[in-house]
């Protein structure tokens, strides 16, 4: 599976020093060890599998049928720097693509506990989430990291 993403050490990490890239390529490996293994790689590959297919089928104007926008591949990289910025272990989402050109990151638990994250090629996080009655939303800007509040919704929709 060749997702064919560029390795951005400087934008991942942040800094743009031998010692930034020397941290952030650890900090890659170290991941990727993770990875490997079936406890927390196996939802994750998954996770990339799907944003593979989005890249297969959903690159090209009308990919729905109907007149759906193309996903760009601004997006799928935005999607895929977020997969890469969850906690190793943390719940992995399902991964779909919108007629809008974004892509839907979506934690399911039951049909009152849900969060969806909508990656746009802005790097911008509109989420919604339903849990119980309590409804949130909003609109986060992604800088490599996984803002907090989305972290703690998606943990809420999982407990």
């Amino acid at each position: 599976m060749i997702l064919e993403v560029p390795r951005y050490d400087a934008i991942s990490s942040g800094g743009e020093s031998d010692a930034a890239r020397f941290v952030a390529k650890q900090a890659r490996e170290a991941r990727q060890a993770l990875c490997e293994t079936y406890t927390f790689g196996h939802a994750y590959y998954e996770a990339l599998k799907e944003l593979v297919s989005i890249k297969e089928h959903c690159t090209f104007p009308g990919w729905d049928g109907y007149d759906a926008e193309p996903v760009r591949r601004k997006t799928i990289w935005s999607a895929y720097r977020f997969l890469e910025a969850l906690p190793p272990g943390f719940p992995t989402p399902s991964v779909g693509a919108e007629p809008d050109g974004d892509i839907t990151l979506e934690w399911y638990r039951s049909p009152r506990k849900t969060i969806s994250v909508s990656v746009s090629p802005d790097d911008n996080l509109h989420y919604s989430a339903l849990l119980g009655p309590n409804k949130y939303y909003g609109t986060e800007a992604f800088f490599g990291e996984v803002p907090a509040s989305i972290l703690e919704l998606v943990r809420r929709v999982q407990s």
